[in-house]
């Protein structure tokens, strides 16, 4: 397993790659053009530059982390295949800079949902939060105005103004959508784009939806071992594969994550490693990594990742807010380079055993 870390540049994050560097463990960052919109061509300037600044501190680019996708390609608009055409020059580009990993998501409207992005725990830090019964009280407008409030000014990945501003349109254009068209229109975009992965061997790593469950009604079709397995068979390729985040597929008790690990073998490119402890139905907090300080078993996860011989890019998700550090929520750098230790911790643990 290679250790990273994730980065959202120097514009955009309160952290630095040469911070970054000093962190036990870490090679490569996983990092994105963050003020590009979906659907936009990425110019190959700008990816150099960002591969440049990256090897500058002694690190990698290890992956991107996203190259969203247009809500005309999930929603199967007319302007679909100019989308498609867009998204594979993009693919081209990275490939020819040596970048071989995208991580996405194939969520209508937003990426990922909470309905606290700062609640106190006892112990003085904060953590993002989901309760089901605050999110069903609210409209989406109501949701939007809370997550603004508790963004400290930061730009929250999956939910920038600009995309926001559109909700009303965006809920417009998925009337009529269900969980299984939306899995028709995935595995269009998945056989478009497979050729020109295969041939610079980029690997299309899909995220889980987050959380596990639908969310104002929309479709989400990336939330247990089932729709996992399903998504592999929509375009059979060893470019065609999983972001297996704990977090997100944690947030739904019933999801056996060391199991649905070993039945992925050879079809996890990434890995995002975090704890959630469980308050009730569909309500949970954001924990730190430590096993006991959440519900999941992060050692059995990783002794899993471990069985199955995975070898890609695995990186802390989320964190707790710490020590009076202001940065995007769940991006802080403390408590993601203590996960990091401690995940690193386990493997050497693991690997000593074997």
């Amino acid at each position: 397993m290679k250790m990273t870390f994730r980065w959202f540049g120097d514009k955009f994050d309160t952290i630095t790659p040469e911070q970054i560097r000093q962190i036990p463990a870490v090679v490569g960052v996983i990092t994105t053009l963050y003020d590009t919109m979906p659907g936009e061509v990425w110019e190959t300037a700008a990816i150099r530059a960002l591969k440049e600044r990256v090897e500058r501190a002694g690190l990698e680019i290890s992956g991107i982390e996203s190259v969203n996708i247009h809500d005309a390609i999930k929603a199967a608009s007319s302007e679909r295949d100019m989308y498609i055409e867009n998204y594979i020059k993009t693919l081209e580009r990275l490939g020819e800079q040596g970048i071989d990993l995208v991580c996405y998501n194939f969520m209508p409207v937003f990426d990922w949902t909470r309905s606290d992005l700062a609640k106190p725990r006892s112990d003085g830090s904060t953590v993002l939060s989901y309760d089901a019964e605050i999110i069903e009280s609210m409209d989406f407008e109501q949701m939007l105005e809370s997550i603004g409030s508790k963004s400290e000014g930061y730009l929250l990945p999956g939910w920038e103004p600009e995309r926001m501003a559109r909700n009303k349109e965006l809920f417009e254009i998925y009337k009529g959508i269900d969980e299984h068209k939306l899995k028709e229109n995935l595995g269009y975009f998945l056989r478009a784009i497979m050729p020109v992965c295969e041939k610079y061997n980029i690997k299309m790593a899909i995220h889980p939806d987050d959380p596990a469950w639908s969310v104002f009604g929309l479709p989400r079709i990336v939330k247990d071992a089932e729709d996992l397995q399903e998504l592999i068979n929509l375009a059979p390729s060893p470019c065609n594969g999983i972001t297996l985040c704990t977090g997100s597929l944690g947030s739904n008790p019933e999801n056996d994550i060391p199991a649905i690990i070993r039945s992925l073998k050879g079809k996890i490119h990434f890995a995002h490693t975090r704890n959630v402890k469980y308050l009730g139905y569909r309500k949970f907090d954001e924990s730190a990594h430590l096993s006991d300080d959440g519900s999941l078993d992060m050692y059995e996860i990783i002794k899993a990742l471990y069985d199955i011989g995975f070898d890609g890019p695995v990186r802390p998700d989320h964190g707790r807010m710490v020590w009076g550090e202001k940065s995007m929520p769940g991006y802080g750098l403390y408590d993601r380079a203590m996960g990091i230790c401690y995940l690193s911790g386990l493997l050497e643990a693991i690997r000593k055993q074997k």
